[in-house]
């Protein structure tokens, strides 16, 4: 049910990282601030920001709360259930899980 093959873990993990250097980069701009701006903030190397605005950089949580505390910001993280496709419906009990608006399962 959890299994997941490291491709598509990658490509996930790729999608993420884009996501989130997306949203810095707007609310970089939306402050008027620059990646060296950032770096000083952050208290490192601008070289580090670029690291970390490229998205190719593996990207911590500890990464990410830097940069949110340095822009005087916060950072969001949620899951949520995706849609059944067939690929991934097989296994499954064919039962779905109600959620709760905040991505988590109901108790039935």
């Amino acid at each position: 049910m959890f299994a997941r093959s490291e491709s598509n873990t990658d490509l996930a993990a790729a999608q993420l990282a884009r996501q989130a250097t997306a949203s810095l980069a707007g609310l970089l701009a939306g402050l008027g601030k620059t990646r060296s701006e950032l770096a000083k903030a952050m208290g490192v190397s601008p070289g580090r920001v670029s690291q970390i605005m490229s998205g190719d950089a593996n990207l911590t949580v500890r990464t990410l709360a830097a940069a949110a505390e340095a822009l005087g910001a916060g950072v969001e993280i949620r899951f949520y259930a995706q849609p059944q496709t067939p690929d991934r419906q097989a296994g499954d009990s064919g039962q779905a899980t109600p959620m709760h608006e905040n991505g988590l399962p109901s108790r039935l």
